[in-house]
């Protein structure tokens, strides 16, 4: 079994670490100082578990454990913290246990047998983000790695075929989520214009209405309108006027 364990402190990693040495089967693959570098070190290595400390600077893990949801395969995440006040969170974030620290070797071994349970049906699930708070970031994967891109950075937001493609300000990227998940999650900042589209509400500028009475929304930095659908038009208008 292949693990990565993500932990700001280092002699924590260090205890996880000569802790695994004990059990058999398993692999550390990686180690992370925060949200950010766990992120790449599973695009990498794509491990079956990852030991997640949660209060860690940057993407913390609650949020990285969001973002891992959305890998296919998906790996399992255990939560190791001193704080025993975040475990709804952690959850709610689906991770299949929980560790206070200092982490004791049985609780690390039950908490093994359950990873090795859940790879054993691993994968059935991806794409689908869990309940709870909103993510600051959204996660692009590109040829074995990510690229994580800040939601206050996205256009906006359009459906092509099974995936999204999510335009920011320094591109296009694709990402392995659907439409509707990310309107349920962001539904306060994005404002649906299409049923294959959702754009940031702070992008739009004006409605327009072409000769052949279609609807564009013009945007503050989109190359092109884009085409409003018959059954948004209304609603975007009164959206349009209060912003």
């Amino acid at each position: 079994m292949k693990i990565v364990i993500a932990d700001d402190e280092p002699l924590a990693r260090e205890r996880l670490r000569d802790l695994l040495a004990e059990q058999a089967g398993v692999q550390v693959v990686a180690e992370a100082g925060d949200g950010r570098e766990a992120l790449h070190a599973c695009a990498e290595h794509d491990p079956d578990l990852v030991l997640l400390d949660i209060a860690m600077p940057g993407i913390d893990g609650l949020e990285a454990a969001r973002h891992l949801a959305a890998f296919d395969p998906r790996p399992a995440v255990v939560f190791c913290t001193a704080y025993d006040a975040h475990a709804l969170s952690a959850f709610e974030a689906a991770a299949i246990d929980y560790l206070l620290k200092p982490v004791r070797p049985e609780r690390l071994a039950a908490a093994l047998e359950r990873a090795r349970t859940y790879a054993a049906g691993r994968g059935r699930d991806a794409g689908e983000q869990p309940a709870g708070r909103r993510r600051t970031h959204l996660c692009a994967r590109i040829r074995g790695s990510l690229r994580l891109i800040p939601i206050e950075d996205v256009h906006y937001l359009q459906a092509d075929e099974k995936y999204v493609v999510v335009h920011h300000a320094r591109g296009e990227d694709l990402l392995e989520e659907s439409l509707k998940s990310l309107e349920e999650e962001f539904g306060e900042r994005f404002v649906r214009i299409h049923r294959n589209c959702l754009v940031a509400r702070h992008e739009l500028i004006e409605l327009k209405r072409a000769p052949d009475g279609h609807v564009h929304a013009i945007l503050r930095h989109g190359k092109q309108p884009l085409e409003v659908s018959r059954r948004c038009v209304t609603g975007l208008k009164e959206t349009v006027k209060h912003l």
